[in-house]
């Protein structure tokens, strides 16, 4: 079944029994209507037909939509927004249905005896739409309204916790699904539970698990080669990467291969940051010979990361290794993205000049973008002209552009200033017929500003 199946299921279960003996659908503390009126009656079982046997949501919603321009009683009310909740789940109006739920929630309309099943459901429909925040808010008020979570509930809450980074949270529930399960517990509780007494701190209860996994002394290094060894055989590479990574943070790996090896698996699985960080702090501990390579390596891992402001002295200490070109224009580029404009030319500079740059007119770019951020435009044409390619050809189009608008703003601005002069002084001699005192003062000028304007404007070649 469906989630929309289950959802709309559970939302109008009760309602449809409102004609039967005790309504399903209780009123609020202020509601004494037990029933339908004939007219509001017949239209609620047409769209609930149309609902249930005719699987036709947007006739039900017209017809629930007619019975909505009735004159309601507060049990109709109710009613009306029970069905129009499980008519818009049908029509995959998740947010929708969850207003009308909420909205007979706030205004009484359901009973305590159904209040608890209603979080659940709006529990679910938010968990439906991946809105974890507000699905774990109503998972709460499901709870303390009485609501039991069986064995798959307390791992459904585990699992949403961890997610909005509720480790200790989803620990609890996590730990009930374990004594649940017991010792036999599928692996993926067991991973589950080992990466929460990580993140928690709880060493302990980690090896005591372990211990449980292993079924003997978890630091025997024969027992976690073989794990790690039968799910290499197994191709399941991941489930593989999670023992080393356990054998790392226990200590158990100490060469340098062995460690090299869970940098390789971060950065495999998509998690440069995390292999970074490992690759440093093993450097920097000498378990990991700091050669140019490795530095190569580390720069490459925090620049995918994107973590620049990481990379950067990494990149200065691989330079100055080797004097590497290649690596100067890396650094080049990192303080580019970071907009460290004068220390980006700076290395791009000392890139050209040291050699083995693959595509110096790409550095000349960017050095001449970098003196164009800091109004430098004579050294950014030249850095521009030097680069000889599109890109910086690109570059010198626009700067000419740019400069040419400038150019015809003054010029427009000077015309206007003539012009608007020139309309200053036929307003001054249309008042000097009035005889004098009634020009204003600026008239004894305008024709001194009238030269001086127009002066300017050929200056810049206009008339």
């Amino acid at each position: 079944m469906t989630i929309k199946a289950i959802l709309k299921g559970a939302v109008i279960a009760g309602a449809v029994s409102c004609f039967g003996a005790g309504a399903a659908l209780a009123q609020g503390a202020g509601c004494e209507a037990t029933e339908f009126s004939a007219k509001t009656g017949e239209l609620y079982l047409k769209a609930e037909t149309e609902l249930l046997q005719n699987k036709n949501a947007q006739a039900a919603l017209q017809a629930l939509n007619q019975l909505r321009n009735q004159e309601l009683n507060c049990y109709e009310q109710g009613a009306v927004l029970k069905l129009g909740a499980a008519i818009k789940i049908e029509a995959g109006d998740y947010a929708g249905a969850v207003r009308d739920l909420e909205s007979a929630l706030n205004q009484g309309y359901i009973p305590a005896s159904e209040s608890t099943n209603t979080y659940y459901n709006i529990f679910q429909i938010y968990l439906s739409q991946n809105d974890l925040n507000k699905a774990i808010e109503y998972a709460t008020k499901w709870i303390n309204a009485g609501g039991k979570p069986d064995r798959d509930g307390m791992w459904q809450l585990a699992v949403i916790n961890q997610k909005l980074d509720r480790n200790q949270e989803a620990l609890k529930w996590a730990e009930q699904v374990f004594a649940k399960d017991g010792p036999n517990a599928d692996r993926q509780v067991y991973d589950f539970l080992i990466y929460l007494y990580d993140a928690t701190g709880q060493r302990a209860k980690k090896a005591q698990l372990l211990e449980q996994l292993l079924a003997k002394n978890p630091n025997e290094r024969k027992l976690w080669d073989a794990i790690a060894g039968d799910y290499f055989q197994a191709d399941q590479e991941r489930k593989a990467f999670e023992v080393q990574k356990a054998m790392y943070l226990g200590g158990i790996l100490k060469t340098e291969d062995e460690l090299m090896r869970i940098v390789n698996f971060y950065n495999r699985f998509n998690a440069p940051f995390p292999a970074a960080r490992i690759l440093e702090k093993e450097m920097n501990a000498g378990r990991i010979s700091k050669t140019y390579e490795r530095m190569e390596l580390l720069a490459n891992l925090y620049q995918v990361a994107r973590e620049f402001d990481r990379a950067i002295p990494v990149i200065e200490e691989a330079a100055r290794m080797n004097n590497s070109g290649a690596m100067y224009e890396r650094l080049g580029r990192s303080y580019a993205e970071l907009q460290e404009w004068a220390k980006a030319e700076d290395a791009l500079i000392k890139a050209i000049n040291s050699g083995g740059v693959k595509d110096k007119g790409l550095a000349w770019v960017l050095i001449g973008q970098s003196r164009y951020e800091r109004d430098d435009r004579a050294g950014a044409r030249e850095a521009f002209r030097n680069a000889n390619n599109r890109g910086g050809r690109g570059w010198l189009a626009f700067m000419d552009s740019e400069e040419a608008t400038e150019v015809a703003l003054v010029r427009f601005e000077a015309q206007s200033l003539v012009q608007d002069t020139k309309n200053e002084k036929e307003r001054c001699a249309q008042l000097a017929v009035l005889g004098e005192g009634n020009a204003p003062e600026a008239c004894a000028t305008v024709d001194e500003r009238l030269k001086a304007a127009e002066e300017a404007l050929a200056k810049l070649g206009g008339s």
